[in-house]
């Protein structure tokens, strides 16, 4: 038997803290990120969809990155000064507790990476902010936020921390069994506080559309809270497909997919993550372009398509209008196991981008009926402060 001699040039995938309990589970696993990931586990994606959508799954997200913006004077305005001055979001006003969605800009106002930014409540904490960045933009992220950092601030990388996610209308009974301090909170609030025996780091968030919790614990710990989780009888662990059929349903945008270095927050439907603070002062990098496009009209959007019938169109496929021009792409597409028919998400020009407008998708060189529709496809379940 040769070996391929790529073989030997091709980095070794990574491993999450829970990769031997994912082949326990029968796992099938996949190269994901840079890491071997579970895509699902024998009951198949559609019985994890619609667990998840009606219990409550677990997902090992352990290989998005986390990591520490830290200021060294310990005042939470510093470092969210240092940090405003790369992203659209409203940080210096970011309230303990509370946890905000961005982007990461570059000077022509692409998305570099879309992450999540959390202020600690604690006061010992009150000069750092908590970052999660997706696992294919991790180190490209740390690089550009340090380079970018003035003197006196700095990033850290946790590269001893786990991540899960528990999604699904019961995760908040099971969990709050486990851990009364998730009760308190609502969508897009954190607190530190224990899980059953371990130290965590809990927020009221995740990317299905459905309530749930997103889990950071030491990895030394992330078997235990793992197995302490499935011993609840509402809930299973899902894998990456189910979790991707759950965000498309729930109109989410992908990195690599909806969101590149090439697209404006503006074209990705994101304008409601720039506060109205940001658009008056700017002082973030590609400010000038996102601000125009605010006030005007990007060229493309964002949109929901259906298409007709039972054909899923994929990621790449051709959008024309019904005079037969090409006017966008589709950027992520399947079949939805809720709605049980296709959907998809794509860029289209902004003259067909009303609900509704009628379009046709090249599928294996056929043009099949499709239209825009609202999003999100599955409305969202969040827990929202009253």
């Amino acid at each position: 038997m040769t070996s391929d001699p790529s073989d030997f040039s091709r980095p070794a995938l990574k491993k999450t803290p829970l990769h031997a309990a994912h082949l326990e589970r029968g796992a099938r696993m996949v190269p994901f990120a840079g890491y071997e990931m579970p895509v699902q586990y024998p009951t198949g994606i559609l019985e994890e969809h619609a667990w998840t959508r009606n219990h409550a799954s677990l997902c090992d997200i352990s290989h998005m990155g986390q990591a520490i913006v830290i200021a060294d004077d310990c005042k939470h305005e510093t470092a969210a000064t240092a940090l405003e001055a790369l992203v659209p979001a409203d940080l210096v006003g970011l309230a303990p507790g509370r946890q905000r969605y961005s982007q990461l800009l570059n000077a022509a106002g692409g998305i570099i990476d879309d992450l999540m930014v959390t202020r600690p409540e604690a006061s010992d904490e009150s000069g750092g902010l908590i970052l999660i960045l997706n696992a294919s933009r991790m180190d490209i992220d740390c690089a550009h936020i340090a380079r970018h950092l003035p003197k006196g601030v700095r990033i850290e990388p946790q590269s001893d921390l786990a991540l899960l996610a528990l999604q699904g209308p019961a995760s908040a009974e099971v969990f709050g069994a486990i851990c009364p301090d998730s009760r308190e909170l609502s969508f897009m609030q954190a607190t530190r506080t224990r899980v059953g025996p371990c130290k965590a780091f809990v927020s009221r968030s995740g990317y299905t559309g459905e309530d749930g919790f997103e889990i950071s614990v030491a990895a030394s710990d992330a078997l235990t809270l793992w197995r302490t989780l499935l011993a609840c009888e509402d809930v299973r662990p899902c894998g990456l497909g189910a979790r991707d059929s759950l965000r498309l349903e729930a109109g989410l945008c992908l990195y690599g997919h909806e969101l590149d270095e090439a697209t404006s927050p503006v074209e990705a439907g994101l304008t409601w993550s720039i506060p109205k603070r940001r658009r008056a002062s700017g002082g973030f990098p590609g400010a000038e372009r996102i601000l125009r496009e605010m006030t005007g009209e990007p060229e493309r959007v964002r949109v929901g398509l259906q298409p007709t019938g039972r054909i899923p169109a994929r990621d790449g496929t051709e959008i024309r209008s019904k005079a037969g021009s090409k006017i966008g792409v589709i950027t992520s597409g399947g079949y939805s196991p809720t709605l049980k028919r296709p959907i998809a998400l794509g860029y289209i020009s902004a003259d067909y981008a009303n609900v509704d407008t009628p379009v046709d998708v090249m599928v294996r060189g056929e043009p099949l009926d499709a239209k825009v529709v609202a999003l999100p496809f599955v409305p969202h379940a969040y827990k929202r402060a009253t």
